[in-house]
């Protein structure tokens, strides 16, 4: 007898998931988060086309053998939740944003929420200088890794890889993750190309010396490399903070979904195909997603997400009292928000209220 789990898929009884062979280790590059949603969109549109030749494209990181049976009950209500993770490697291509210290941290990291009924979603963005209790857990070598007090979010990829980063957030949230989703700086940027830039207004000019990144007032198409600019500013705009980057992200990443939507591909597929070559170069997914014809199912259940209808939020924090520069969770209004989720809710307005914003909203529209 089977059950069906919330991400829709048929797995054996009292698991809801169904269980693949270990598949191919996860490369480890660099990764942004910021335009993962918009790349799942794009990917319902047609990949079933060359998913032969894409298929070569994708590696993938078996988190559920990793992290086995210790984790939340798989909730079926017809809802899904992804962790879209970024990180701040500098290994490889990526080394031009700046010196590779040997190791890699969750630059961003997502949790999107896709309600019953796959029309709308929630997006919670998680600080990666949230202090935490961060879980034991192994990495992809085995090794155990010990839990640690007051620990930075972003050190759980760090220590522990994908996995880790997932037990966190479960940990965090009691919600367990169907999916997990990695996006590669290099492959982030070739994307926004092959797609041809991406609209953004600014309301106020950003120069950041640290992004590379110099616009004035007005409305702008950002290629790639401007792209991958404005979504890693931060010391420029708002109040210095992680903050105000991540209010930077969320609008960039309904600007990204947009241009998607607008573009017209499946009327082109020559342009098509270079969009899902680049996006599947780009991507590193869980291991129940290791074929371009399981991302494409899993994709068009997204298609009818506007950006309209996706609600972006940050975990309520506020600054640390013991130190300015790392965040800790507003205990009751994150609760608020994790719950909310569990149940398949909106998030209420309640929760984020009062919580520290990095005063960049609407520097980008």
């Amino acid at each position: 007898m089977t059950e069906q789990s919330k991400s829709g898929r048929i797995g054996g009884a009292g698991t809801g998931r169904r269980r693949r062979q270990p598949a191919r280790r996860s490369r480890k590059a660099a990764v942004l988060v910021s335009g993962a949603l918009a790349v799942l969109v794009l990917g319902g549109t047609g990949l079933g086309y060359v998913y032969f030749k894409l298929d070569g494209n994708l590696e993938t990181v078996d988190i559920n053998a990793q992290l086995g049976t210790d984790r939340p009950d798989d909730v079926d209500n017809g809802s899904m939740d992804i962790l879209v993770l970024g990180s701040d490697s500098r290994s490889g291509d990526n080394g031009a944003y700046g010196k590779d210290e040997g190791g890699a941290r969750s630059d961003t990291a997502m949790v999107v929420h896709v309600y019953e009924g796959h029309k709308k979603a929630s997006v919670v963005s998680i600080p990666r200088d949230t202090l935490i209790d961060r879980p034991d857990c192994t990495d992809a070598k085995g090794t155990a890794v010990a839990a640690e007090h007051r620990a930075m979010f972003n050190t759980a990829y760090e220590v522990g890889g994908p996995a880790c980063a997932v037990k966190t957030v479960e940990s965090m949230s009691g919600i367990r993750m169907d999916h997990y989703i990695e996006v590669d700086f290099t492959g982030f940027k070739k994307l926004i190309d092959k797609l041809g830039g991406v609209e953004v207004t600014t309301t106020t000019a950003i120069k950041d010396s640290k992004s590379h990144l110099d616009l004035e007032p007005g409305t702008h198409t950002l290629d790639g490399e401007q792209s991958l600019g404005l979504v890693r500013t931060r010391k420029s705009v708002g109040d210095g903070s992680d903050l105000g980057r991540i209010q930077l992200q969320q609008a960039f990443m309904k600007a990204f979904m947009n241009q998607v939507k607008d573009i017209g591909v499946l009327s082109n597929p020559a342009k098509l195909l270079d969009l899902a070559d680049a996006a599947t170069k780009a991507i590193t997914p869980d291991s129940e997603l290791d074929s371009v014809q399981e991302l494409m199912g899993f994709a068009k259940g997204l298609t009818g997400i506007s950006s309209q209808n996706v609600h972006m939020v940050t975990l309520p924090v506020e600054y640390d009292p013991r130190d300015p520069n790392r965040v800790i969770p507003l205990e009751a209004q994150s609760q608020q928000v994790w719950t909310a989720l569990k149940k398949d809710l909106p998030i209420p307005a309640s929760a984020t209220k009062d919580a520290a914003t990095g005063k960049a909203e609407g520097l980008v529209k």
